[in-house]
């Protein structure tokens, strides 16, 4: 937070404008499916001077505090990064307190009153079969918890790779064809859309994806879902992300004419 984003917060001017920021992204219309790569845990956490632990227990709470803001403003679908393929090649010592943090955090929703107030279905994207036992069984609890609820939906891209889901599509339908149980030439982007993780999903092309800590890429985030999606990317660590950074992306994206290559 910058000297003067603090000196308009111990006046109270800083409340006001998020106030003000809030009604008018409200007034317009809202994304439906909303992406967030959770970015800058670990340069947040040396730029503390704490553990990498603790900068991504800290990311796990302002998760907590996203879902909250995305049901506040009605947003139905909330897509977000935790671990990809790739993070499994960080240490060993690393790979594990994520996933401690990560039990941790479904253990937390397994009893949280706002995904059963709410009616939010939760589901796990990406090779869970990678992920440790424990962490796998967490993740099917809570999905069977709320596999009945379709009022919002909140998935949680792990083990996740977009190269690698376009690739598990791909062997599924390949087994079809093989089994000739499907024709080639029967294949088209819609049916293909049925075979990836996102299948499910009323509306499974998100219309904003937003990447904290400054870095400008999608890191196979969504890769296919992704087409047309608007990008934003915001110059803050994730577990210093605030309502009102959500807030400026979003006003951004309906600053923005779509033309979905029109």
């Amino acid at each position: 937070m910058s000297m003067l984003e603090k000196a308009l917060k111990w006046f109270g001017v800083y409340k006001l404008y998020e106030k003000w920021l809030e009604d008018s992204v409200k007034s317009k219309p809202m994304p439906q499916h909303v992406g967030v790569i959770l970015d800058g845990n670990r340069r947040w956490a040396r730029s503390k001077g704490v553990s990498l632990e603790k900068g991504y227990r800290v990311g796990a709470g302002k998760v907590e505090d996203l879902l909250n803001w995305c049901l506040k403003l009605g947003i139905k679908i909330l897509t977000i990064y935790a671990f990809s393929t790739e993070n499994f090649r960080r240490k060993s010592e690393e790979v594990e307190a994520i996933m401690r943090v990560l039990e941790e955090t479904l253990q937390r929703a397994l009893k949280d009153e706002r995904i059963h107030k709410y009616e939010v279905k939760v589901k796990a994207l990406g090779r869970v079969w990678l992920l440790p036992a424990n962490t796998q069984r967490l993740l099917h609890e809570l999905e069977e918890a709320t596999a009945g609820y379709s009022n919002y939906y909140l998935n949680v891209a792990i083990a996740y790779g977009g190269r690698a889901e376009i690739i598990d599509a791909v062997k599924k339908l390949s087994e079809l064809i093989t089994r000739g149980e499907l024709r080639a030439e029967e294949v088209n982007e819609e049916l293909f859309e049925k075979f990836l993780y996102t299948s499910h999903l009323p509306y499974p092309h998100p219309d904003l994806i937003i990447r904290t800590s400054g870095e400008e890429r999608l890191s196979g985030f969504l890769l296919w879902q992704s087409a047309y999606s608007e990008l934003c990317f915001l110059d803050v660590y994730w577990p210093e992300f605030r309502y009102i950074d959500l807030l400026r992306a979003i006003r951004t994206y309906q600053k923005r004419q779509r033309r979905f290559g029109a």
